[in-house]
């Protein structure tokens, strides 16, 4: 190879700058570059650039023992949920020279197992995991007793030492059953979030408390339990629901997914949204506002909680032990058109006195009619 064809070296940065090799190394590197000047770093930095320099992520893990990259698993990647919490944490890792490695497990134990082993062959230097599930998680033992940099996202699992950054379900959902009473509802049923997941579990919490503090009944008959957090999640959840109890006029989904579904299931039941029955999701999805009706949620910020478990975990590579903190992101609620004041059921109007024998004429077949086609509070559209 021609020497002008040979990659430039850290060596060759330094003496076109004028400095140590050392002091280039700390100049290009993020995590060290405020140890030298801003006159050096500017130097360094024009001379790598001049000289085309790319560091070599292998021989520098070798020196220093790490590779610069994190494993983040994530549960569903089809989730629009996900993109700007995965954008948060992306955004600090890369600030401090890190870089993400993704990995979709499709909620599935083995895909995250297998996942996760092939990040640990890979030297990951720590993982952020929003896959955690409250019981037997054998990834979650496994890095607890090697002692690896973990921090949950989205997700708590007690029983671990793992930091874990998260909205308030519990506050959030009491927040939505309030905002539904608010309105005059006094019949709301839940699709509660799979409970082997604390989001699941605190939403339910959350449903069950907000519904004591409005001195509302909520029966074993009001509350679904969802398989995943899916759409057709929601669909079979809300189907489930409306049979179980047929005077519902508002459900409190434990997600935006789970919501969605409820509208796939109204439309297949010719049930309008919200005159028939009023719908409010969790988590504010991106996009979730141009849905018709656009569906009222729990708002928490996205971004920031991928940025601060990006924080949680930087603290955990470079201090090491430390205490476990759970930080809890502040809900909010949004209120869109997909909640609306319940629909009165109508009152006849007193007939007069010939009317009223016709009326007693007619009972018979009208009671017939009712029996055979039973509406709910609006109409409901021909199928």
């Amino acid at each position: 190879m021609a020497l002008s064809d040979r990659p430039a070296t850290l060596r060759d940065v330094a003496a076109a700058a004028r400095v140590h090799p050392a002091t280039a190394s700390r100049a290009l590197n993020p995590g060290t570059r405020l140890l030298v000047s801003e006159e050096t770093a500017r130097r360094v930095s024009e001379a790598a650039e001049r000289l085309g320099y790319r560091p070599n992520p292998v021989a520098r893990s070798l020196r220093t023992r790490r590779s610069h990259t994190i494993g983040v698993l994530i549960p569903d990647l089809n989730n629009p949920l996900f993109p700007p919490i995965v954008r948060g944490l992306e955004d600090r890792l890369a600030a401090h020279g890190y870089v993400a490695l993704i990995g979709n497990t499709d909620a599935d134990e083995r895909r995250e197992r297998m996942v996760f082993d092939q990040m640990r062959a890979r030297h990951v230097d720590g993982f952020v995991l929003a896959t955690a599930t409250l019981h037997n998680n054998q990834v979650l033992a496994e890095a607890a007793e090697a002692e690896l940099p973990v921090v949950l996202m989205n997700r708590t699992a007690r029983g671990y030492p793992f930091s874990s950054v998260l909205a308030d379900s519990e506050q959030g959902m009491r927040a939505a059953v309030t905002h539904l009473a608010s309105l005059g509802h006094t019949r709301i049923g839940h699709i509660a979030g799979p409970q082997e997941i604390s989001t699941g579990v605190s939403r339910l919490h959350g449903f069950l408390d907000g519904m004591r503090s409005q001195s509302l009944t909520a029966s074993d008959d009001q509350i679904v339990y969802a398989s995943g957090y899916s759409i057709e999640a929601g669909l079979r959840s809300c189907h489930e629901l409306l049979e179980r109890d047929g005077g519902l006029t508002a459900i409190a989904a434990a997600n935006d997914m789970l919501a969605i579904g409820c509208y796939a299931a109204f439309d297949e039941l010719g049930l309008r949204c919200p005159e028939d029955v009023s719908v409010i999701g969790f988590n504010d999805m991106p996009f979730i506002d141009r849905l018709r009706p656009p569906l009222s949620t729990i708002r928490f910020p996205h971004y920031q909680l991928g940025t601060e478990a990006a924080k949680l975990l930087l603290e955990r590579i470079e201090g090491g032990d430390g205490p476990v903190k759970i930080l809890y992101l502040a809900p909010e609620l949004v209120v869109r058109g997909s909640t609306t004041p319940p629909v009165p059921a109508a009152v006849p109007d007193i007939p007069d006195s010939a009317a009223a024998d016709d009326a007693a004429d007619a009972a018979p077949a009208a009671a017939a009619t009712a029996a055979a086609v039973p509406l709910r509070r609006g109409a409901r559209r021909a199928r």
